[in-house]
């Protein structure tokens, strides 16, 4: 390693890229591999020039012709992100090969997402497992959290909380957030690991120290809660909020909710209204329900039955019962909807197979008023609409 590359390392830890590329360009122009692979870091980063993927490519190729694992690896990000060249997954996984060949636990690490997620390869859980295995033995923290992610889930190894708590653990003391949010909620759900709230809030705290917006959002329920803290829904909010505000869908629906009953703040339909669809935007079922509920009752928006079947709608089809539930009620009593008994049954026939306690009453009411005929027709469709998973019901 040259004195000038070395001054380059030494500017980039203080922050000084100007620096950094003064000393690696010439280096990079003379064919240093090492130096090529950091100047196109900066291009691909916008550290200290503009962010340029195209200029990003160009140096990582000129590395790659030196056999530089770690340009092997970027270039294969590149290809992956579509990033100053088209996204191509089979020329990603090409890169990440021939940097695995040199032993790369970043490489190793990747090939496995790209397992996991089917990306250019059939997906294959056995082998994303294998790959993540042989990043987390050489430390990567984030092999070794999705390791255990994948022990969690039983997916590619049979399901064992206790060896993902083994996995989340060598994570976390790489301080990686993602496997602190996981343990503490192992921890809070008892899950290879004895049940201890206040161990749970304590890798929540942690993790919000990265600004995890999960880690936040726990934070916040653990408030609400009274869970391994004293009971307080103001700073229940204040966690939802940060979380929220990172886009954490079920940090917005329960910031909405809050909005909604007033809990922690004076309570106010509109703002309620405002996080709830930032959430359905996500495609969030609690929130698709609860703006049905409001253009219901003409809650922060104007009365609108047609709207609010709209919303009751896009939930029931994600399984929400209590939203199935309402279409029935809406079709019983024509609000939103014509008025028809066959699809009321059929609704609350569906919301009583998904939990809900006072569907069958209700079916079971609806039922006296219809003819054998009206019956039969309810219970075929209700046996297509589940066939469906309840699109298009």
């Amino acid at each position: 390693m040259s004195a000038d590359f070395q001054k380059g390392l030494v500017a980039t830890k203080r922050g000084d890229y100007a620096t950094a590329l003064r000393e690696w360009k010439p280096l990079a122009e003379q064919g240093d591999a090492d130096a090529q692979v950091n100047l196109g870091a900066m291009y691909k980063e916008g550290k200290g020039v503009p962010q340029n993927y195209e200029t990003a490519v160009k140096w990582f190729r000129l590395a790659v012709e030196h056999g530089n694992a770690d340009a092997q690896f970027n270039l294969g990000q590149m290809y992956r992100k579509g990033q100053g060249v088209s996204q191509d997954y089979k020329t990603t996984l090409k890169w990440y090969r021939l940097a695995v060949e040199q032993g790369l636990a970043f490489a190793k690490h990747n090939l496995g997402v790209m397992y996991q997620k089917g990306q250019g390869v059939p997906q294959d859980y056995k082998t994303a497992v294998k790959w993540y295995r042989l990043a987390a033995e050489q430390g990567l923290a984030s092999a070794q959290y999705n390791l255990g992610m994948m022990y969690n889930e039983g997916k590619g190894v049979p399901q064992n909380d206790e060896t993902a708590v083994k996995w989340y653990r060598l994570a976390v003391e790489q301080g990686d957030a993602r496997a602190q949010v996981n343990l503490g909620t192992m921890y809070k759900e008892g899950k290879g690991v004895p049940q201890n709230d206040e161990t749970a809030v304590k890798w929540f705290r942690l993790a919000v120290e990265h600004g995890n917006a999960k880690s936040q959002h726990n934070l916040g329920v653990m408030y609400q809660k009274g869970l391994g803290v004293p009971q307080n829904d103001e700073t229940a909010v204040k966690w939802y909020r940060l979380a929220a505000e990172q886009g954490n869908a079920n940090a917005q629906y329960n910031l909405g909710l809050m909005y909604h009953k007033g809990q922690g703040v004076p309570q106010d339909y509109e703002t309620a209204v405002k996080w709830y669809r930032l959430a359905v935007e996500q495609g969030d079922a609690n929130s698709q329900y609860n703006l049905g509920q409001m253009y219901r009752k003409g809650q922060g928006v104007s009365h609108d039955y047609k709207t609010a079947v709209k919303w009751y709608r896009l939930a029931a089809e994600q399984g929400n019962a209590r939203a199935q539930h309402n279409l029935g009620v809406m079709y019983t009593t024509g609000l939103g909807v014509l008025k028809d008994y066959v699809y009321a049954h059929m609704w609350w026939n569906i919301a009583a197979s998904s939990g809900d306690k006072d569907a069958s009453k209700y079916r079971d009411k609806v039922a006296q008023e219809m003819t054998p005929s009206q019956l039969e027709k309810a219970k075929e469709l209700a046996q297509e609409c589940v066939k469906k998973n309840y699109k298009g019901c």
